[in-house]
């Protein structure tokens, strides 16, 4: 026993000779004498010229090392340099295999980091370049030390402790000369005390970072208290609150804060993370959320709620020096919001209780998203919408440029109008619902709308409402499978009061009376030039009763009337309607042009008839109508319908520009009244071959009758004789 003392006291001794002995060198030698063969043998082992202008200074307890004006330069010019470094660590903790840094102080740290024209940056050229035999057997030798740090890793928890950490006036440059970018990091400050493992230690960072393209500021202040396990498997995030001032060319040269607060934790083994109180704010944009993720991989599990608080997007824009959205009503565009709770099974992200607000329309709804194959399910309903007050306002004159604003576009490169490999990739099943909608300044109530696309294929399977006394639905199928996608519409339009809708949407008042129409048509081709000039299909119509508005076919059937009469009309109160009764026809598509053969109306003692063409491309009407006389037109005495002019046809034009003038697109046709008059003279001339017919008939009857008499009266005389 008394061996076994002994050896120890040796060992204890032993020990304490070797620390005194490293305390007397550490306080007889000078570091500073040794500066020359420092700068020689970083100068030797790599391509800086180290320059220690200032002191150098050593301490025991604690085990500290001080630096103090240090430069290191590449190829001539600075590379790295600091003011100060102070590290000290308690001598002591690491007899105990707990090291404690005591102070760790950075001041003063100036880099410069440039990349050349060729895209090298300088950082890689501060290591001489070695032999290739040489960069292989080091590079296997780091792989070995990798392999043994990956063998040793796992083992027992770290544990260190750091009472204050200080790193002030830093600063990093970076440009780069193959793209004229720079970015500088300044006045970068970190302060933190108290740091172990497994517990709560504040932090504060603040920093200022410019850029030059664009030209961008930013500074920035951070404090938290953060925290890790000795695993550095779990951390957390408690009181934070962090400050972002911008300003730069992105906002126009204004100033933008943008701020971050709440607490957040993660723990790494178990795959769990959340986000408590969190809020996120830019300008007036306001975010919070309450978050629970579980799962890292790509079936993660969400649980919580997100919002956006009430907001003005104009003011949003202004605040961000970006150009205001000119709408047509002022008031617009000023409340805004959004809410949904986060939920749904492992893979899949579902929306419940969905609220958005625009101004005074509300959508509630639902949704959901799926990780695994990015199908994208929605479920909306909203309440009103008037989409007139969003658009842009008409200005001055706007009206008469914009036929060149036309041209200009149609002379400009045409475009794709569909994403053909994105609808590809599409998978979407999303129900829209509105109560109202104001639109082009018509108004539809009780909008459904369903939409579906897979594998390609986008169809909206249902888009039906109600309108001007009558409904509407239609479907439209879109084949994106090809490069030619296929287009096929269908639509079904039932007793749409045709005044008021044409009065709402284009201001013209020409047509009235309950529209039927059916739609079937087909195109293909990804551009509006293809789209019209592949068009096919067909268009029926019918108006049960209506009228024709600001046109009188009645008075243009009694002028031709009254030039066949030989007489002069005398009423002038004409009107400015022309009632009918079951007008129809089909309008066959052909390109950019619609054929029409078939078009009949009952007029009053008229049937119109009628058949042309109407141009998409150019807005033009060809038509040539005919109004067939069947009866008694009107009153006026030089209208009077004789067996003359009675299934005679007034000839009537429709030739014009229907964009521009379609109220004097119609007028009565003098060189189609040359048939109308051989008609009429084919009728007086039989009426006229009949009256003689009939005269011979009476002269010879008469003849008859008077031999007869004669005949007679010879016998009755003989008879009394």
């Amino acid at each position: 026993m008394k061996a076994v003392r002994y050896v120890l006291i040796a060992i204890v001794a032993l020990i304490v000779l070797a620390v005194a002995a490293v305390a007397i060198a550490m306080a007889v030698i000078n570091p500073n004498d040794y500066k020359p063969q420092i700068e020689q043998a970083v100068e030797d082992a790599t391509n800086l010229d180290l320059v220690l202008e200032g002191d150098i200074g050593w301490s025991f307890i604690p085990l500290g090392l001080e630096l103090n004006s240090v430069e290191a330069t590449l190829e001539g010019d600075r590379f790295v340099a600091l003011e100060q470094l102070v590290a000290q660590i308690d001598f002591w903790s690491l007899i105990a295999m707990s090291p404690r840094v005591n102070t760790f102080v950075l001041d003063g740290l100036d880099a410069r980091l440039e990349v050349d024209e060729q895209g090298n940056g300088n950082w890689t050229r501060i290591m001489p370049e070695k032999a290739a035999g040489a960069a292989t057997e080091e590079t296997a030798g780091t792989q070995d030390e990798q392999a043994q740090e990956s063998e040793g890793a796992g083992g027992e928890p770290l544990n260190f402790n750091v009472e204050n950490v200080q790193i002030s006036n830093a600063q990093v440059h970076y440009t780069d000369k193959s793209t004229g970018q720079s970015v500088t990091l300044e006045n970068f400050t970190v302060n933190a005390s108290n740091i172990t493992l497994g517990s709560e230690f504040p932090l504060e960072i603040g920093f200022r970072v410019a850029t030059t393209q664009p030209t961008f500021e930013v500074d920035g202040n951070i404090s938290a208290r953060l925290a890790a396990n000795e695993a550095l498997n779990e951390f957390a995030v408690s009181g934070l609150n962090a400050v972002f001032d911008m300003t730069g060319e992105p906002f126009g040269g204004k100033e933008v804060t943008a701020e971050l607060a709440g607490s957040a934790r993660a723990n790494l083994e178990n795959e769990t993370a959340n986000l408590s109180g969190f809020t996120a704010s830019l300008a007036n944009l306001n975010l919070s959320t309450d978050l629970d993720v579980t799962g890292f991989g790509d079936k993660p599990t969400l649980s919580g709620e997100i919002s956006i608080a009430e907001f003005s997007l104009k003011d949003l824009l202004n605040n961000l020096g970006q150009p205001p959205v000119e709408t047509s009503d002022p008031d617009v565009l000023e409340a805004i919001a959004f809410s949904t709770g986060i939920g749904g099974p492992a893979g899949k992200v579902e929306l419940t209780d969905l609220t958005i607000k625009l101004d005074d329309t509300t959508f509630t709804g639902s949704g959901s998203y799926n990780l695994a194959d990015t199908g994208v399910v929605f479920q909306l309903q909203g309440d009103q919408l008037n989409a007139d007050r969003y658009l842009p306002p008409k200005a001055e004159g706007e009206a008469e440029e914009a036929p060149a604003s036309l041209e200009t576009a149609a002379a400009g490169p045409e475009g794709d109008l569909l994403p053909l490999e994105t609808i590809r990739s599409l998978l979407l099943d999303i129900d829209l619902g509105l109560g109202q909608l104001i639109v082009s300044n018509l108004t539809i109530n009780e909008i459904k709308a369903s939409t579906t696309a897979k594998n390609g294929l986008l169809k909206v399977d249902e888009f039906s409402g109600k309108l001007y006394e009558g409904s509407f639905g239609a479907n439209v199928t879109i084949d994106a499978r090809s490069d030619n996608p296929k287009w096929t519409v269908g639509s079904d339009v039932t007793n749409v009061q045709t005044l008021p809708l044409l009065t709402d949407l284009a201001e013209v008042d020409m047509l009235a009376g309950g529209a039927n129409l059916k739609v079937n048509a087909n195109t293909s081709g990804n551009r509006i030039s293809a789209l019209r000039s592949n068009a096919d299909g067909q268009i029926s119509f019918n108006l049960a009763e209506g009228e024709f508005r600001r046109m009188n076919l009645t008075r243009m059937a009694c002028q031709g009337i009254a030039l066949v009469n030989q007489d002069e009309l005398t009423t002038t109160d004409w009107g400015t309607t022309t009632p009918f009764n079951d007008m129809r026809g089909t309008l066959e598509i052909n390109g950019n042009t619609l054929n029409n053969t078939d078009l009949v109306a009952a007029l009053a003692g008229i049937r119109l008839e009628g058949n042309g063409t109407v141009d998409l491309a150019q807005s033009e009407l060809d038509y040539e109508v005919g109004l067939r006389v069947v009866g008694e037109i009107h009153r006026d005495n030089a209208c009077r319908v004789t067996e003359y002019v009675e299934n005679a046809v007034i000839p009537v034009e429709c030739r014009g520009n229907f964009a521009e003038d379609p109220a004097g697109l119609c007028s009565f046709d003098g060189s189609r009244f040359r048939d109308t008059l051989k008609t009429i003279a084919e009728n007086a001339a039989k009426a006229k071959a009949r009256e003689e017919v009939d005269k011979a008939k009476a002269k010879a009857e008469e003849k008859v009758k008077e031999k007869v008499q004669e005949q007679i009266g010879d016998k009755l005389k003989g008879l009394f004789n």
